[in-house]
């Protein structure tokens, strides 16, 4: 049987004031944007579409940071640092607040699973580029 993986893009937003972009979603509580990768999309462009579709804002792309591999689950999560262009801040059903925190808060507030460490990660240049296995 061919092997069958999902693959995602998130990225870490950091504004004018280095603050992060959070999203709130229904299910996993706050998070950064990000999303599984369409057939014939790159990483990058899904990062992008993924960030304006949860939360409104357009952005530059401006490092590939790494990847967390979820090896039991088949995903591969992979991590970019970004920074707002343009569009505004919009909740939608998948996320159902959209806001910018300073980092500290906003390490606090991220508790699903590895979403933290994710973020830290992507913050500590000097781990770049990173690859977590779990």
């Amino acid at each position: 049987m061919a092997p069958k993986h999902i693959v995602s893009a998130a990225t870490i937003v950091l504004n004018e004031s280095n603050e992060i972009l959070l999203i709130k979603g229904p299910r996993r509580g706050w998070e950064m944007p990000g999303g599984q990768v369409e057939e014939g999309e790159s990483l990058k462009d899904a990062a992008i579409r993924e960030t304006k579709e949860e939360s409104g804002l357009d952005i530059q792309v401006t490092k590939f940071c790494g990847v967390f591999q979820n090896v039991s689950g088949c995903i591969c999560n992979t991590l970019f640092l970004g920074r707002p262009v343009g569009g505004e801040l919009t909740t939608t059903p998948e996320a159902l607040e959209v806001r910018f925190f300073p980092i500290e808060t906003a390490l606090e507030m991220v508790t699903w699973k590895n979403f933290r460490q994710r973020i830290e990660f992507c913050l500590n240049e000097e781990l770049h580029p990173f690859y977590v296995e779990f």
